[in-house]
């Protein structure tokens, strides 16, 4: 299952790439859903991202920040970094280098 419970207020979610990547974005909502968490996504295994799952990791980003919790991509892909960069959302999302940094920094805070 690639959402794991880190802790009772921490999910991390491995993303594979599409067309897995939607599957993985709805077991992240509906467990949000279920109780709200700070999410660390471990983006490392994407190769390409489109505009439809831009969209849906906005409105995760929504969710989760609306109730005072945080969002962490992390291993963000070379290519997939220039979208962020092109569409001006590297000033919008958290972004680490690692799942144990993004970890460790929920932890400090």
């Amino acid at each position: 299952m690639p959402v794991e419970k880190w802790s009772d207020s921490v999910v991390v979610v491995h993303l594979g790439d599409d067309p897995q990547f939607t599957d993985d974005m709805e077991s992240l909502e509906a467990s949000l859903a279920q109780s709200p968490k700070d999410a660390v996504l471990d983006m490392s295994a994407l190769k390409f991202i489109n505009s439809s799952n831009i969209a849906r990791l906005l409105k995760i980003r929504k969710n989760i920040v609306s109730r005072d919790n945080r969002l962490f991509l992390c291993g963000v892909t070379t290519h997939v970094w220039g979208a962020f960069l092109v569409t001006g959302l590297d000033k919008v999302f958290e972004f680490s280098n690692s799942v144990s940094l993004a970890l460790a920094t929920l932890q400090i805070a």
